[in-house]
């Protein structure tokens, strides 16, 4: 099989293979990577896609990125490890569903791309002499499934930043809490200022020569691509009703509405897909007027979608070759405020007996109002996150008490270790000392 070559999307680094991209997180030029040529799968992949099992239909889609960087035995053997869990679809009402992503160990959606990229960087580092640290910003879900996934990972150090105070008790515990190989830096600012903080230290020579430094965030090719199984998971359960099936996503740096946008782009069969933010509506506002102009994050109760310069959406204009017609073809996005996604969580369990989370509820918000306007279509909005992660919102708004799963009640004793920072600088002083 032929290496696949990922370039820069800022187009002024070399062409690197599946590992090192994976390896450096960013290009040295602060592009994203992204691969050279997206090949799509045979039509009777899709036609045929219910006798294939998950692992299958996860090895085809991903396998053309990874090249023969590993193995085929070391990917099925990584794909096994890390989909050892459900991601069920669940259905709501007529014509909609939701897709739950939060059935693994962190209960949330990015416990696939951490782990995948996680078990990708383990097989990279085996005959390694220099060890690997992953530095990663969180706005809340990230930092505990990248502490969860790299987890006693030899020759891997982990590095998370967060911004303090805007991430919920439980998303704070998951992350600071696990010792071992994992740190977490708490900044005083937002999510916008930790992304910020990365993205220097990764272009930062000192460091650069001292440590071999990479991300965990969707910006690396390893935890964004896997995220495109969920759709071909989901696109296998209701290929049988022949209907047009839109995606509601909430979106926060919009790498999983991205990975849509990949599955779509391997022939998966695909309508249209709706990125729904919150307060935070920068691509709204682009996907109005055509002029993309970031602004600083504001908090909201769906925090882990507070960001204001989404990284990933640069790909998504790549995919449609930055035709800003062609995009506005398959992608919708709306934006909704706390006050709308309390009414959706109230909703949900009112009349149809479903406790959301509020990522999900802004995904659902998002999918109602298109469907509106095109009743024929078959929405399913993605449950990026357990509810018994924003316990005191959900609890507030459907006047019930949530049941601590396992997995919650294990951290909840654990006392929290974090060291606080307020500059780039504590950030590199911190990471020359380790």
């Amino acid at each position: 099989m032929n290496q696949m070559q990922f370039y820069s999307l800022n187009n002024q680094s070399p062409k690197v293979s599946f590992k090192e991209a994976v390896v450096r997180g960013i290009a040295p030029d602060r592009g994203l990577y992204f691969p050279e040529k997206i090949t799509p799968l045979p039509d009777d992949f899709f036609e045929n896609i219910t006798a294939l099992s998950e692992h299958k239909i996860a090895f085809k889609a991903v396998k053309q990125f990874v090249g023969d960087t590993l193995s085929d035995l070391e990917l099925q053997q990584i794909i096994k490890e890390v989909l050892d869990f459900n991601l069920p679809l669940v259905s709501i009402d007529t014509n909609l569903a939701a897709l739950e992503l939060f059935h693994g160990p962190t209960m949330a959606f990015k416990d696939v791309g951490a782990r995948f990229m996680a078990r990708c960087l383990g097989s990279f580092s085996k005959n390694e002499n220099k060890k690997i640290t992953v530095l990663v910003a969180t706005s809340g879900d990230t930092g505990g499934a990248v502490a969860n996934g790299f987890l006693g990972v030899s020759g891997v150090e982990v590095v998370i930043l967060y911004p303090s105070g805007k991430v919920s008790e439980i998303q704070e515990k998951q992350l600071t809490t696990l010792g071992q190989n994992i740190s977490a830096l708490e900044v005083n600012g937002t999510f916008d200022d930790c992304q910020r903080m990365v993205k220097t230290a990764f272009v930062d020579a000192d460091l650069q020569n001292q440590m071999q430094l990479t991300s965990a965030n969707s910006i690396n090719i390893a935890r964004w691509l896997p995220q495109m199984f969920y759709f071909l998971f989901a696109y296998k359960q209701i290929q049988h009703l022949n209907k047009k099936v839109v995606f509601a996503v909430p979106s926060g740096n919009f790498g999983n509405i991205c990975a849509g946008m990949m599955a779509q782009k391997l022939g998966m069969p695909v309508h249209h897909f709706i990125a729904a933010t919150n307060c935070n509506d920068t691509v709204p506002q682009f996907m109005k007027h055509g002029t993309y102009t970031p602004k600083p994050s504001k908090a909201t109760i769906s925090n882990a979608m507070d960001v204001g310069d989404p990284s990933n959406f640069i790909r998504i204009r790549e995919l449609y070759g930055n035709d800003f017609d062609r995009l506005s073809e398959q992608l919708t996005s709306y934006s909704f405020s706390d006050v709308a996604t309390k009414s959706a969580l109230k909703s949900l369990y009112e009349n149809n007996g479903y406790v959301a989370d509020p990522h999900g509820a802004v995904g659902y918000l998002g999918l109602k109002k298109y469907q509106q306007q095109y009743p024929d279509t078959y929405g399913i909005f993605l449950e990026t996150a357990h509810p018994v992660k924003f316990l005191d919102t959900v609890e507030e708004v459907i006047g019930e008490k949530l049941e601590i799963p396992i997995q919650i009640q294990k951290i909840l004793p654990l006392q929290k270790v974090s060291k606080k920072i307020s500059s780039y600088e504590d950030l590199k002083s911190y990471l020359l000392k380790k």
